[in-house]
């Protein structure tokens, strides 16, 4: 494939910037994975990013998985609606640099144009300052849902970083 991508990257410095979302009802509900399960991440990484032409992971070993959702700078967190799946957010926080990366975030397709994304990206900037990082970034790019970077900017994020990417 050789198709033109425009990736942005975008940070948010202060939990007092969240524009905080409560797009959300008591049917819904966001923990954390604990303890760990590979299986979810790749169940949520294989059927969001479908759509989304996420691949690099595609071709991960279970070990890999397992050895990725195990490092203990990596934190999962699920997206229910009653018990039903809806989506997830991971996190990875870089003590070295003090910064949290919102790896990665998405909705199943049936839940998706809900507004249930501003409840999940709220929620994982809420997460990720429990640490007191410098700084929560995420990157995101024109393969992503329609509305993610309307969504990052509506939160409070700024973009700090533009670039376009050939894939």
């Amino acid at each position: 494939m050789n198709k033109k991508v425009e990736r942005n990257y975008l940070e948010i410095n202060f939990l007092k910037e969240l524009k905080d979302s409560s797009n959300y009802s008591e049917y819904h509900s966001i923990t954390l994975v604990n303890p760990v399960d590979f299986q979810l991440n790749k169940f949520f990484y294989k059927n969001i990013g479908k759509n989304h032409h996420w691949i690099d992971r595609l071709i991960w070993t279970d070990k890999q998985w397992i050895d990725y959702v195990t490092d203990k700078k990596v934190k999962t967190f699920i997206l229910k609606d009653k018990e039903d799946l809806a989506g997830y957010f991971e996190l990875i926080f870089h003590p070295d640099k003090n910064e949290v990366e919102i790896a990665y975030l998405g909705l199943l397709e049936e839940y998706q144009n809900k507004k249930l994304g501003s409840y999940l990206l709220s929620t994982a900037i809420k997460n990720s300052f429990l640490s007191k990082p410098k700084r929560v970034w995420v990157h995101t790019c024109s393969l992503d849902h329609k509305n993610a970077l309307k969504n990052y900017i509506s939160r409070g994020m700024k973009i700090f970083k533009t670039e376009t990417v050939f894939l």
